[in-house]
């Protein structure tokens, strides 16, 4: 869950946050993973995985998939796609710390790149084949980084309505140098605000993030058990990261699913004029807009959102 104040109009700001919420039909028939069955992967003895900057829980048997929720988020964002999908994927849900009472103990430490780091020691400790590497918002961005600095360990992978710079949200004109000001903002605020105002700030942003009330409520439980300091670094990190100029160089299949909402959120047009813009000169990302949904695609429109993963996960162009 991410709800930012003061940082631009309400409306404004609402519009432009509700597109990075969407995602597209696919043109042509859906291909079901189910139909088409990899053979199975091995399951090979491994010692646990230990690490202060994430945990892991593993579902299933057959083609790894990684799981990673977004900024504030537990590992539960996923669990009806885990559910789904465990009888013919080994799945690992990523819970990263600092986040949805996940312990943090790095203070001020960076969040982001160490995710992205733990996230591939995971891969080569667990002796993952290619696995597919899907994240929601900041774990979209940490999915991407991935396959920018590491393409080798992965197959593909999905980005769920993430942009490669968050901050694009505040207009085309917008750099790093420029986000530096509203992030430390953000941050700031995130750690100043009492309990009960933080609560009250999280709720009013809940509505704008996901049509269902249930992920809703979630949200805002999620954000108060997660550390303020983590979620500031976090917060901070993805507003001043500009993962674009990594896309024209892409070597594994991306897929970037992102929302559209007639109904109070990013109209399909703005939506679609946003995610061209920022993965252009991308020649290896997929971008597909799925309709009325906001930011989590997966709790909005979540029959609309297994037959793109089946898709994703069943194309052998991917591959």
């Amino acid at each position: 869950m991410l709800h930012i104040r003061h940082l631009a109009g309400r409306s404004t700001l609402r519009a432009l946050f509700l597109a990075s919420a969407a995602a597209a039909s696919i043109g042509g028939g859906v291909l079901f993973a189910t139909e088409v069955l990899a053979e199975p992967v091995p399951v090979q003895a491994t010692a646990p995985f230990a690490s202060s900057r994430l945990s892991v829980e593993v579902v299933g048997h057959g083609p790894d998939v990684i799981l990673i929720p977004g900024f504030a988020s537990s590992r539960e964002v996923w669990r009806a796609e885990a559910e789904r999908l465990k009888a013919n994927h080994r799945v690992h849900l990523v819970q990263l710390a600092g986040f949805a009472g996940e312990p943090w103990t790095h203070g001020d430490a960076p969040v982001l790149q160490p995710a992205v780091d733990e996230v591939v020691r995971y891969i080569a400790d667990q002796r993952l084949r290619s696995p597919a590497v899907v994240g929601h918002s900041m774990g979209g961005l940490i999915a991407l980084l991935i396959a920018q600095q590491h393409p080798e360990v992965i197959g593909k992978a999905m980005t769920v309505d993430s942009l490669p710079f968050f901050s694009a949200l505040f207009g085309p004109q917008v750099t790093v140098e420029a986000a530096r000001p509203f992030a430390a903002q953000a941050a700031a605020g995130m750690l100043a605000a009492g309990e009960d105002a933080f609560r009250i700030s999280q709720a009013q942003g809940a509505p704008g993030l996901s049509r269902d009330p249930e992920t809703q409520r979630l949200m805002v439980e999620w954000s108060l058990a997660g550390d303020r300091r983590a979620m500031a670094t976090a917060i901070s990190e993805v507003m001043t990261t500009d993962a674009r100029s990594g896309l024209a160089g892409l070597r594994v299949p991306v897929w970037a699913p992102y929302a559209s909402d007639a109904n109070g959120g990013a109209p399909a047009a703005m939506a679609d004029a946003m995610w061209a813009r920022e993965y252009a000169g991308a020649p290896n990302v997929r971008l597909i807009r799925v309709d009325d949904s906001r930011h989590f695609i997966m709790a909005d429109q979540p029959q609309r959102f297994a037959e793109i993963v089946d898709q994703f996960l069943a194309d052998q162009a991917a591959d």
